[in-house]
Formats: C-alpha cells, structure tokens, sequence
C-alpha cells in the first residue's frame, strides 16, 4: 500500500521521510495553500456580491471565501497526482492551531477519497514519528475553528480601520489586533519617559578593611543618617518628588559629611553582623516567550530571527517545536536532562527528585512540551559541531544548557550583611551596610545562568563585596570615603527581550506570534531601533491616539486579553464561533461594534477631508 504523507516544509519533508520508509512518500505543502484573497482580487463575478468589503460575507454567517494562491497552484497539482496513487493520506502538519488549520485546507482542497489520517509530533526523531503514525487522530474541529476565527477577524480588524488611518494619519498605515495594542505599549512608555522629572539625591560610599591591606577592604553604602533612612531612586515618585519619608541628602551634606568623616577621630565599628543562607533554583526549560527573551538577550537575535533558527532546527529533528506555552518536560525528557547533568558535573549537582514546572502565562494554550533537545538521549552541542554552525549552533547550545539545568540542583551558599556605625566629629551616627554572597555549591550554575534585566536605578545597585571576617563590635579601618551624586532615571525604553515579557504577561495575542508582530511594528515605521530599544516614531503616536480616541477598547489591554481568552473557548469547543463574531463585529450589550466604531469614524474623517476640499476613496488595505 502507497501511503502519501503531507508536511508543511520540504526540509521537515526530507528529515521525516528518513524515519518512514519506502512505503511512505512525504512531500510538503509549502505552508498554507489556501487563504483569504484581498477583495481586489476576487473573482471578477463576486466584486459586487456580498464577499466584496472583505472577502467574507458577514451577513451570512461570516462565511469566508478561500482561494489557493498563486504560488501554491503547482503544488496542490502535485499533492493532487500523488494523493491518485496512494491508498491512505496522512496529514502531519504541526500540532498547534495553525498547523490543524493547514491540515483542514488541505482536506478540503484535496478532497481524498482514501482513508485520513491526523499525524502530530512535537519532535522530529524515529521513535516520535513511528508513534505518531500508530496513534493518529481525526482533525479538531475546534482547533480549526479557533483559527479561522482569527484569521477572519484579523481580515475584519485591518480592513475595517486601517482605511480610516489613511484618511486620518496618513496611507501605508495598518492596525492589527495584536499589533496595535503592542505598538500602545511603546507609545505609553515613551509617554512616560517624555513625563519623566529626574530628582536628584547624593549618598557616600566608603571603603573599609579589618586593616590597611586591600586584600582586607571593602566597600560599603551610607543607608541611614542619623537613624533616618536616606532616599535612594526608588524613593522617588516619575515628577521628581519624594514618595516616601526617606531623607534626601543633598551635595552640600554629602560633602560636609566626607570632610567629617576624614578625621583622625572618626571610629568605623562593626554594628551588625547577619549571616544567611542563600538558594538559587533552576529557571523553567524554554517557552516560546522565554526562548526569545534570552536569544535577544544573550545572543543579540531578533525576536523574529530566534524563531527562525529555531524553525530550521526543529524541522531538522534537533530540537521539539518551537511554539509552546509550556514549561514541562515529558518524563523521557528529564531523565536524558538527569543522565546528561550526571555524566558531566557529578551525580551530586543533580537534583534528588526530577523538577516538574508549571506555567505561569496567562495566554497559556497547548499541552504542548516545553523547548528541548529532541531524542531520548540529548545530543551536546560538542557532538553536533560537525554539523550546525553559526547562530544554529549558538542557540541549540543554549536551549541544551537551559533544558540540562532545569534538572539540577539549586545553587547553595551565604549571603553575609554588615552595619556599620561611622561616628564623626560633629556629625550624626552614620550607617553604612554592605553586603557578599559566596557560593559554595554551583549546581544548576555549571551549566547555565540566566540574565538579569537591568535594574531601573542600577547606580543605587550595591555590588556584592567579598567581606573578610568580622565579629559584632570589631573596630575597622576608613580607608577612604567619597561622595556620589545620582539622577533618577526614566523607565527604560522596551527591548525585543522586555516587549515580548510584558506582552505575554498581560495576555496579548500569543507567543508564537510575537516575532512576526514586532516585525510588522518595525516595517510599518511605527518604530525604529536605536541600540537594543524599541523608539517609538511620531506616527505611532498619531496611530495610537486615533486608536485611544475612537476604538478604545481595541488598544486596551484588558479588552485584547480577553478576546484571546475568547479564542480559547471556541479551541476548546466552549463558544460559537459565529457567534462569536457577530457580537465583536455588529456590537454587543458591553461594547460597541466595530463596523459602527469605523463608519463612525469614517465619517468624521471623510467630513473633514471634505471641508478641505480632499477626495478620499476607500481602498483595502495591502
């Protein structure tokens, strides 16, 4: 029996077709072979019908009209020639809502009349694709729904206000249900940063030792004067004024200090002197978020060019799929992650009980497995050096050392924190306080430490010091102390990295998407990249004011949470789909509809176009 089997990728073909044998042809569809056209180019019969604004009919259910692209048309030729000479059809494109959605296209553009069958996979290795040939399914139904559903409101969403942008902003411009609430949070933070009065405050910092041998010194941050606590960056509200009680010290107390403090006759005494322990755990195998967050920040990848990489990597059988929400490894995961920890660092840096993790994203979808090295036993970035090179190579390294740590053992070891009480002539008590941490087991450490964001007020950050030992009431020697001015600093501006963070946290669109919306936001020139920072242009905040002003609940971040929590429920066979747009686009009793919303807009847009004496056409965007 001739079984044909159809994939997304000609690369994801050529890897599967390894592992299935010569009774099995794969070929690929080349993405998706079907999608909505623009309305220009409807067939010429149905320009005028009711498929005409959109492309879909919203008075009839939201039908869509579906047509096989150009670049598409050779393909489904051939899938259609080789479909006439196999007996079975298995569809085994991703497993995810896009990918289910391709195998339905497929399905009804093929139309086969031999048996189908659902193949899904999270990793491309021998042992996954023979257990996914035994155990197909029928396609979800509900999965489909919830992607086509997107894909018409997306039609809906651009096509219904991008118009109304040209005529009001200016042309090229589109809006996008993910798009412009993410270009809102550019626009809110340099909203905020342009708000922003920096206050400035002064603080000393002095350098101490057991005696004058540096070897024996270290430094140490003034906290409190007098008992007052003094203000530090965080004490400050974003217009410059103290929120808090803490005391400002200003330049002139912060010399008159310094000039005390060098006095023959000021004692440095050990206040304090607290000893704790101190445990740092594992951070969660990759998402799809989180996978991007640290490419962007320990690689300096694009968003978009991490999920590329990974795309090829994936379809290559290197890693499982790129496009998860989930933390979890399966139990064959975590014992290749266990054996590799061990044969490495020592059974002694494993951890005594495999770690399980749990989400946390509230856009969380698919029980998918979180990001690893695909196989049974993972394969070290040393033994495939041979043959991945480059940005390839860097990222499975990083995605291996991720995924091996995850199964390690918490770092261990002591933070130590002393007070020290400076008592200078005709000055109050003064407090100095400095802190060190001393690792003494690495565990998870050996193998990978994730970045940290900057701190907002890094300058007020007080670097850990190896301190020498101390007990409570020990004279210590000054062996210099100096004054530091600092200024309060904006929010920083977001990064690829901090965008991608905060969208998943408040639930915009999906992981998996992220990538292509921050291109989009960069082509469209809704911002520019000066550094690693996302800035802002000046038509994003013309688009974003339009957007606040007459289609607010389209750019609050509430509103656009709730619509994917929507979507969930249709993937989930627990809401209409139908239904369901009808009430976002005609209306519903909490909000209003979004066809009201842009001839509202249009009208008022085409009125004052009219009263200077402008012809505005309406044209669908490209």
């Amino acid at each position: 029996m001739k079984k044909l089997v159809i994939v997304e990728s000609p690369a994801k073909a050529k890897t599967i077709g390894k592992y299935l044998g010569p009774d099995y042809e794969v070929l690929a569809s080349v993405g998706h072979i079907r999608d909505i056209p623009t309305p220009k180019d409807l067939p010429a019969d149905m320009k005028k019908g009711p498929f005409s604004q959109f492309a879909v009919d919203v008075n009839n259910g939201f039908t869509p009209y579906y047509a096989v692209s150009e670049n598409s048309k050779r393909t489904v030729a051939d899938l259609k020639r080789a479909l006439k000479e196999a007996d079975e059809l298995y569809l085994a494109t991703d497993e995810d809502r896009e990918g289910e959605a391709i195998a339905w296209h497929l399905y009804e553009v093929l139309k086969p009349k031999v048996p189908v069958h659902r193949m899904v996979f999270h990793e491309i290795t021998k042992d996954a694709i023979e257990q996914a040939r035994d155990n197909t399914r029928e396609i979800d139904r509900s999965l489909v729904d919830a992607q086509e559903t997107r894909r018409i409101l997306d039609r809906l969403y651009g096509f219904e206000i991008s118009p109304v942008m040209w005529r009001m902003v200016g042309r090229g411009l589109s809006a996008g249900r993910v798009q412009s609430p993410a270009t809102r949070l550019l626009v809110d933070r340099e909203r905020e940063r342009i708000a922003f009065v920096s206050a400035d405050y002064w603080d000393l910092l002095a350098t101490v030792g057991t005696d004058s041998q540096p070897a024996n010194q270290f430094h140490a941050k003034l906290v409190r004067l007098g008992g007052a606590k003094l203000a530090t960056g965080n004490d400050f509200a974003d217009n410059g004024t103290v929120k808090s009680s803490a005391r400002v010290l200003t330049e002139t107390e912060a010399t008159t200090l310094v000039n005390a403090m060098r006095e023959p006759a000021t004692t440095v005494t050990v206040a304090s002197l607290e000893t704790k322990p101190h445990t740092r755990r594992p951070f969660a195998p990759f998402t799809t978020s989180t996978l991007q967050q640290e490419a962007v920040k320990k690689l300096k990848f694009s968003a978009r060019q991490t999920m590329s990489v990974a795309q090829r990597l994936y379809e290559n059988g290197y890693i499982t799929y790129m496009r998860t929400d989930s933390p979890n490894l399966s139990v064959q995961a975590m014992n290749a992650a266990r054996s590799q920890a061990i044969k490495l660092y020592g059974e002694d840096q494993v951890s005594e009980k495999p770690r399980i993790y749990s989400g946390k994203s509230k856009t969380a979808q698919e029980a998918h497995e979180a990001i690893r090295p695909a196989g049974d036993v993972f394969r070290t970035p040393d033994e495939l050096s041979s043959v991945l090179r480059g940005e390839e190579l860097r990222l499975y390294d990083l995605i291996w050392k991720r995924t091996v740590a995850s199964q390690m053992a918490d770092a261990r070891g002591q933070t130590a924190t002393v007070t020290l009480a400076v008592d200078a002539p005709a000055s109050p008590r003064a407090d100095f306080v400095a802190s060190g941490t001393v690792i003494t087991f690495r565990g998870f450490m050996n193998a990978y430490d994730e970045t940290s964001d900057e701190d907002r007020n890094a300058q007020d950050a007080q670097e850990d010091s190896k301190l020498p030992s101390m007990t409570e009431g020990q004279a210590l020697v000054l062996a210099d102390v100096e004054s530091k001015g600092h200024s309060t600093v904006p929010p920083p501006r977001y990064t690829e990295a901090s965008l991608v963070k905060k969208m998943e946290e408040i639930g915009i669109g999906r992981p998996s998407t992220y990538s292509a919306t921050i291109a989009t936001i960069l082509d469209r020139g809704y911002a520019v990249m000066k550094g690693q920072a996302l800035v802002p242009t000046w038509i994003a905040f013309s688009v974003t004011r339009l957007m606040e002003q007459s289609f607010g609940d389209l750019v609050s971040y509430e509103f656009t949470s709730e619509m994917e929590d929507d979507l969930d429920k249709i993937a989930n066979g627990d809401a209409d789909w139908r239904d369901w747009l009808r009430q976002f686009y005609f209306g519903h009793d909490s909000h209003r509809g979004l066809k009201d919303s842009a001839e509202n807009l249009g009208d008022i847009g085409r009125a004052g176009r009219k009263a200077q004496g402008v012809s505005a056409g309406r044209h669908a965007p490209g």
